[in-house]
C-alpha cells in the first residue's frame, strides 16, 4: 500500500508515535531510556520542536510536540530513530532495525484535543498496568506536569497553562483531570488518527485542512492507489481553529 502523507504544519501541535520492531522490546536498562531523552532534547533544540509531553514504554514512545519549520519533526524522529538504533545495536551486540518503519504522526485540533492527548499520553503506564499512579511511572512527563518535579525537556504549551496562573493550582488542576480514566471513545479516536496519520479534530476542522491541501486527508477509498508525497504547509497559510 501507499504511504499515507503527512501534513507538515508549522507551529501546531502533533501527536507522534513511533514503534519498535514487530512490536518488541526498544528499551532495556535505565541508561536506555536516559539515551533517549538526551538525545530527544538535543534534536529538539536542533531542529526547533517544542515538547510538551511525552512517555517511553518498554516497546514504543508518545510524543506531543509542536515543530516551529514544517520539516521539523520529521527531521527531528529521523535523527533521533538513527542514532538510537546504532545505540542499541553497540550496546546489545545486535543488528537490524529498531523502529517498525516510518514513525506515525497525527495533527491535533488543539483546542478541542490537546489535554485529551496528555492524558492519553501520560496515563500509558497506568493502561498497561504497569502502575497504578502515572506520577510512579519515571519515564513520561506526568511528574513535571503533575507534580512539578524538574524536567529539562518540557515546554509548556499554552493550554497547560492555561490551567492555572499560579505553578501549584495548575498542577493541582491537572492532577484534577486524571482522577478519571479517558472513555472508550476518545481512546478510539486518538488510536485510529494516530495509526492513519489523520488529523485529529472535528469534521470542520479537517475540512479546513482538506481545502488548503486540496485533497483529501481522511481515509482513501478501498483499491485506490496514489503516490503519497510529505505535504507542507507554511506558518499562516492555514487560518485553522487549533
Amino acid at each position: 500500500m501507499p504511504r499515507r502523507p503527512r501534513v507538515n504544519l508549522a507551529e501546531h501541535p502533533q501527536h507522534v508515535v513511533q514503534r519498535g520492531h514487530n512490536r518488541e522490546a526498544c528499551f532495556f536498562a535505565d541508561e536506555d531510556y536516559l539515551f533517549y531523552l538526551h538525545w530527544l532534547r538535543e534534536g529538539a533544540k536542533k531542529y526547533c520542536c517544542d515538547i510538551h509531553a511525552y512517555v517511553l514504554m518498554t516497546n514504543h514512545v508518545h510524543l506531543l510536540l509542536t515543530p516551529h519549520h514544517p520539516d521539523a519533526i520529521s527531521l527531528l524522529m529521523q535523527s533521533l530513530g538513527r542514532r538510537y538504533a546504532q545505540y542499541v545495536n553497540r550496546i546489545y551486540r545486535r543488528s537490524g532495525s529498531v523502529w517498525e518503519g516510518r514513525f506515525k504522526a497525527s495533527l491535533i485540533q488543539a483546542e478541542a484535543y490537546l489535554m485529551t492527548c496528555y492524558r492519553y499520553i501520560e496515563l500509558n503506564p497506568v493502561r498497561a498496568e504497569m502502575v497504578r499512579d502515572p506520577g510512579e511511572y519515571r519515564w513520561s512527563s506526568y511528574r513535571w506536569h503533575g507534580l512539578g518535579m524538574s524536567n529539562e525537556l518540557i515546554t509548556d504549551h499554552p493550554l497547560y497553562v492555561a490551567q492555572g496562573m499560579e505553578e501549584e493550582a495548575r498542577r493541582a488542576a491537572y492532577r484534577a483531570l486524571f482522577r478519571a480514566h479517558l472513555d472508550a471513545e476518545a481512546l478510539d479516536e486518538i488510536r485510529k488518527a494516530t495509526s492513519r496519520s489523520l488529523p485529529l479534530g472535528s469534521e470542520r476542522f479537517k475540512e479546513q485542512v482538506e481545502a488548503v491541501l486540496g485533497k483529501r486527508v481522511g481515509l482513501q477509498p478501498r483499491g485506490r492507489r496514489e503516490a503519497a508525497p510529505t505535504t507542507i504547509v507554511l506558518p499562516g497559510q492555514l487560518g485553522l481553529d487549533l
